[in-house]
């Protein structure tokens, strides 16, 4: 288990750094003090939920370090995209601030985004630690032993985790400082709606119970609402 811990940080550190030379090689300067907030938020948050998941649930982290042979072809293709949207999302707002693409945001804006942001991340992790099952890609992992999870935040919505995600999609360009970077993290939130639909119609399917949850449990992404 040592082993799969330290691949998992070592895999953290690597999306860290990587995350890090995007913001400041694309918009030319380190004084761009959001981007460190950004950072410091990403980095505070993956440690709690890698300390959490260890404590919790550590065959977890085994999970989330790797991408297994069962799962589901379309989910193959949308991490990919996600995973690429999130890159440019952060390289156009590094451009941005660069060249000065759009108008100066208020500060409440941007204050306000902060609070998306971090309100995102808590609901994600928040949904991460609740559900063993939580795997990077979707798929029925029969070896485990997966069950529906009905605890937690999976009592108001079925996908708390991508309903977190959104937020912060949403509020990461503001808090950053750049409009047209709204345009990639809008198309994330349109995949992570995709996502969700394509999750919910596997899981009712294939896992045992969940039709019976979904039941219960009316609504994906928004209370009330979806």
């Amino acid at each position: 288990m040592t082993e799969k811990i330290l691949k998992r940080m070592l895999q953290i550190i690597f999306q860290i750094v990587i995350i890090a030379a995007v913001l400041f090689i694309s918009s030319g300067r380190l004084d761009w003090w959001m981007a460190w907030a950004y950072l410091g938020l990403f980095v505070v948050g993956v440690c709690v939920n890698m300390i959490l998941i260890i404590r919790r649930s550590p065959e977890l982290i085994e999970e989330r370090s790797q991408i297994k042979a069962d799962t589901k072809k379309w989910d193959f293709y949308l991490a990919g995209i996600f995973g690429l949207l999130s890159i440019v999302t952060l390289l156009v707002s590094g451009l941005d601030i660069r060249f000065g693409w759009s108008v100066e945001i208020p500060f409440f804006l941007k204050f306000a985004a902060v609070v998306l942001v971090v309100l995102g991340s808590f609901l994600g992790s928040w949904a991460i630690v609740s559900n063993p099952y939580f795997a990077s890609t979707v798929r029925i992992q029969s070896e485990r032993g997966h069950k529906v999870v009905s605890n937690g935040p999976y009592r108001y919505i079925r996908h708390p985790a991508y309903a977190g995600w959104i937020l912060s999609g949403i509020g990461l360009p503001v808090m950053l400082g750049s409009l047209w970077a709204l345009i990639p993290s809008g198309l994330t939130v349109v995949t992570f709606i995709i996502r969700t639909g394509l999750e919910d119609r596997t899981l009712k399917k294939e896992l045992p119970g969940y039709d019976e949850y979904s039941q219960n449990t009316h609504f994906r992404l928004v209370p009330y609402v979806w």
